[in-house]
């Protein structure tokens, strides 16, 4: 970890008051008890009384002491002085600041209260030892570790050193645990697998790649065959794989395993001894754990297609015989009407039925009927029995290979899997078998079907493992998400911190109150002003009042917004864009951030004109031929290349990436637009063309291909924050969790917007729990649930509305179980898009689960009376969900090489390039920050009339200027170089 790692937002607000304090926060953080009281009354004076309290209660929240009182927030000043009893706070500050007790009441504060300074004899071991644990068992993001230890030591009444003080030992400990870390994954190898792993980077005669190049290449297709082939690779990996000691996180072996799966064998071999064979161990775990996660990704399809394929021939049978079905419908319909005829008998019917429809007819009706219905939750076993021999190239392989366990709902999986493989004669475990599979398994004259059985435990086995209710070791997409979360010791020494840092509290009493308050006073503020809201009417629909959202009219463009807009555009340079990212790069210095993968700080003449080259590239989609120039040393094929391997890779990209989010954050125009508290998620879609594992069909976006998901989190300052590619098309709203969780910028976006979409009860809790607001736009309130916690209060016409009722008797029992659910997701103990597999069993959810849904429910609803009641919000969530829509256009020109098609077979492959085209959007959108900027104050030079409501409305993903296509040249005018900006166009001269 390189020692300057904190961004310039951390660094000047380090020891300073945050400037989002709210009421209810500053009446829990600035309260004087009667023991404080008590002691500030023998003080002398009102301003003494006043500034001591002052002190009191500064240092106790950030840490430090203030010179300079008037710099803190004038409502925690009014909020002391009303418990001090002080009128004249303005004068009593006044005269503290002159006076010497402010020097006194620190020193004396410091004693009688128990701060201690960091360098105090014990401190910096205990800091070190909590530190140790957390970047062994939680998270090594370098911000968020700074953060929680600030909290560390505010907790632990440590006065806050200088901030280089805090960087530099962060970074020595973390030093320190890489060393423990390699040291410990090698301390009990053998001569053998030490030689087996060595093994590994040499290339044997005749070949052209090492053993490590071979087994990196997973499979890349799915079918019964590369299913067996996949198992097979598995056994491979457990010859490879060595027994790592106990308590080595997993997290740590990904960083390094990752690494050995991306990095050249000749970087690998260039390592230090301990550092290459760890990292080759990591690999030999990984593989294993990669190999089964392949295996079963396999199977997943395998059994997917298999059953879709069934139900797809069973329903073309049906349609084939549909005549059949309804001549005999008709007959039968013809019975009965003579059934219902109430003019006649019961002796008259039988003659009457048999005369009208006959008897030979009736007979052949209902059996062809009987032959034709089938049940609605039929399982198709009839169209599976074709498929037996598929089954049977795969499944002995698979009961041979893959060890599964489970949680209690997978227990009678496990047994039928067990049975099968041992081939017992005893009768097979029937916990499993469901009614509509037992009518298969078991004939009308109880005989065993043995291939039934085995198509209903394949389609058992695929629905628990979507749950986890069946899970192998190892394994980082199929193992027990349970396994991770915080418990015993290291949760008691780490909950003080997660409560302070997510203002949670150990007590669930105080926080539902407050929850429960504002869920009341939402309702009633929406109920009273509901009349004066055009915007909202009950409706009767089917009997029923339901509630109707009249949709936004389209925001109108005065004629002064097209003006600037156009006069803006107009004043934009032209440019190329290698000379873009050049200019970017000297203004941000972004390329500091790529570090070469062994040697940190080793350099290259003319270094940041190769990265530029090979960030274009990718994010070009054109491969890198195009920015080939043997003329030029820094362009030239090996130097391209050797950059590539080195120097780009997901942490230098993300690092890099929080740099110009750091600098777009500085700018004027960003700054009119907002203050990154405002967030939007959204998708692109990419057809992939080649054959891939990590990619899925959707015929809406990929016709008759497969392809994925570039999800990413955009700022309202207009950049992109972090991204994550999903197979196919997004069904989780967990994974936004893991995007806003995972990005690693200096902006803190609080309030999540998203496009409409499919988001449970327990996906709103978790985002509220975190310190989130979840705010997706909202198209139909037809069907939403809106709930209350008071049965008797009285919400006007709300209460039409209102019908649900949230038990909080669901919450406080499990209160402890849901700060350590979300302090593991907050520190990446566990991933966010594996959380709801811990919350359910088999598909009931568990009282963890209902916990957190009650959580939910009352903050989605407080979401729905602020969306109804307030249309600038919706306004603002639609300006906000279109700027993704503007970004995502500019991608698309910017990704134009291969006809916009990606085309990466595996995971890593797909995330870097995805992740430099974002990279590469930010320098751009930045860059056109920057000229707007200068183009609007040239217009205000020129008393052009700018009025502010328009500059927050133009867009920083124009991309006419730009030359994206052609021959790239990487040079920059003198000016540019010399650190002035390049002279805006003459509007008159296009």
């Amino acid at each position: 970890m390189p020692v300057d790692f904190l961004s310039p937002h951390q660094r000047e607000n380090y020891g300073k008051y945050p400037h989002d304090l709210t009421p209810e926060f500053i009446s829990n953080y600035f309260f004087l008890d009667d023991q404080d009281r008590e002691w500030i009354k023998s003080k002398r004076g009102q301003f003494s009384r006043l500034g001591y309290a002052l002190q009191l209660t500064t240092v106790r929240y950030i840490g430090t002491f203030y010179s300079d009182l008037t710099e803190i927030p004038h409502k925690i000043i009014e909020r002391i002085a009303i418990q001090v009893n002080v009128d004249d706070i303005q004068n009593c500050l006044d005269r503290y600041q002159k006076s010497e007790q402010r020097w006194r009441h620190t020193t004396e504060i410091r004693v009688r209260y128990g701060f201690k300074e960091f360098n105090e004899r014990g401190i910096r071991f205990k800091l070190g030892r909590w530190l140790y644990a957390l970047f062994w068992t939680g998270t090594d993001r370098p911000g968020l570790l700074f953060e929680q230890t600030v909290l560390w030591l505010i907790n632990n009444k440590v006065l806050l050193p200088g901030i280089t003080t805090v960087e530099r030992f962060i970074a020595e400990i973390r030093s320190r645990m890489d060393t423990r870390l390699w040291r410990s994954l090698i301390k009990n190898l053998t001569g053998d697998q030490t030689e087996k792993l060595n093994n590994l980077l040499l290339v044997a005669d005749k070949q052209r790649q090492s053993l490590l190049d071979i087994l990196r290449k997973g499979p890349v297709r799915a079918s019964s065959k590369t299913l067996v082939k996949a198992l097979k690779r598995i056994e491979t990996a457990r010859e490879l794989s060595i027994e790592l000691p106990k308590r080595v996180p997993e997290g740590r072996i990904s960083v390094l395993s990752r690494f050995a799966n991306t990095a050249k064998t000749t970087a690998i071999s260039r390592l230090s001894y301990e550092r290459k064979m760890a990292t080759l161990v990591a690999f030999a775990h990984h593989f294993e754990a990669t190999t089964q996660d392949d295996a079963l990704d396999i199977l997943a399809i395998v059994l997917s297609e298999l059953f879709s394929k069934a139900k797809r021939k069973n329903h073309k049978k049906r349609l084939r015989t549909i005549k059949d079905l309804d001549s005999a419908a008709a007959t039968l319909i013809n019975a009965c009407k003579v059934v219902l005829d109430n003019n006649l008998t019961d002796q008259e019917v039988r003659s009457k039925i048999f005369n009208t429809v006959g008897y030979e007819e009736l007979i052949i009706a209902v059996t062809e009927a009987n032959a034709l219905i089938q049940p609605p939750d039929d399982v198709f076993y009839r169209e599976l029995e074709d498929k037996e021999q598929t089954i049977k190239n795969f499944l002995p392989a698979l009961l041979r290979v893959i060890h599964f366990d489970g949680n209690e709902a997978g227990k009678p999986i496990i047994q039928a899997l067990d049975w099968l493989k041992s081939k017992s004669k005893k009768e097979a475990p029937m916990a499993l078998v469901s009614k509509t599979w037992k009518r298969y398994v078991l004939d009308k004259e109880n005989q065993f079907n043995k291939t039934a059985y085995i198509f209903c435990v394949l389609d058992k086995l695929q629905g628990a493992l979507k749950r986890r209710d069946l899970f192998v070791s190892p394994s980082w997409r199929y193992s027990d998400p349970r396994a991770n979360l915080h418990g015993g010791k290291e949760w008691e020494a780490i909950r003080p911190v997660i409560c302070r840092s997510l203002n949670l509290t150990n007590e669930p009493h105080g926080y539902l109150q407050e929850f429960v308050n504002e869920l009341d006073d939402t309702y009633k503020l929406v109920a009273k002003n509901f009349d004066n809201n055009p915007f909202i009417r009950f409706d009767l629909i089917k009997g029923n009042e339901e509630l109707i959202l009249t949709q936004l009219d389209k925001l109108d463009e005065p004629e002064s917004l097209k003006l600037l807009r156009s006069e803006v555009k107009s004043r934009l340079p032209r440019v190329d864009l290698p000379e873009v990212l050049l200019e970017i790069a000297k203004r941000t210095n972004f390329i500091s951030a790529f570090t070469h993968i062994n040697e940190g700080n080793a350099r290259a003449v003319d270094l940041e004109i190769s990265i530029c080259a090979v960030l274009l590239a990718q994010a070009c989609n054109t491969g890198l031929e195009p920015f080939v120039r043997e003329d030029i040393p820094a362009l030239k094929r090996d130097r391209l290349i050797w950059v590539d391997q080195n120097y780009i890779r997901d942490e230098t990209i993300t690092a890099s990436n929080a740099i110009l989010v750091a600098a777009q954050n500085q700018s004027k125009l960003a700054k009119k637009w907002g203050g990154g508290d405002i967030a939007s998620a959204d998708g692109m879609r990419f057809v992939v063309p080649v054959r891939s594992l990590h990619s899925a069909p959707n015929p809406k976006y990929f016709n008759q291909g497969r392809g994925v998901t570039w999800y990413n989190l955009l700022s309202n300052q207009r950049t992109g924050l972090n991204d994550v590619t999903v197979p196919g098309t997004l069904r989780d709203s967990l994974i936004l969790l893991g995007v806003v969780l995972e990005q690693q910028t200096e902006l803190k976006p609080t309030r999540i917007m998203t496009d409409t979409g499919a988001y449970s009860d327990i996906v709103f809790g978790l985002f509220r729990l975190l310190g989130y607001r979840f705010s997706p736009r909202l198209a139909d309130l037809g069907d939403a649930r809106f709930w209350r916690v008071d049965p008797v209060a009285d919400y006007g016409k709300l209460n039409i509305l209102a019908k649900h009722r949230a038990n909080l008797e669901r919450i406080i029992p499990h209160w402890d179980d849901v700060l350590r659910l979300v302090g593991s997701l907050k520190l990446g103990r566990v991933p966010a898009t594996g959380i709801m597999r811990t919350l359910q069993v088999g598909d009931k959810p568990t009282r963890l689960a209902q916990a957190i849904a009650e959580i939910g429910r009352i903050d989605k609803t407080i979401h729905m009376l602020n969306y109804i009641h307030d249309e600038s919000c919706r306004r603002s969530t639609l300006l906000q969900l279109n700027l993704t829509e503007g970004r995502h256009s500019l991608a698309r020109s910017v990704f134009h090489g291969k006809r916009g098609e990606l085309h990466q077979r595996y995971r890593e492959g797909q995330e870097d390039q995805l992740g430099a085209l974002g990279l590469v959007l930010n320098i751009l959108v930045h860059w056109n920050t920057i000229y707007m900027d200068a183009a609007l104050d040239q217009l205000k030079n020129e008393d052009f009339p700018v009025n502010e409501e328009d500059e927050v409305r133009l867009s920083p993903f124009a991309k006419a200027h730009f030359n994206m296509l052609g021959r790239y040249s990487f040079s920059m005018p003198d000016e540019v170089k010399d650190g002035k900006l390049r002279s805006l166009r003459d509007p008159n001269n296009p």
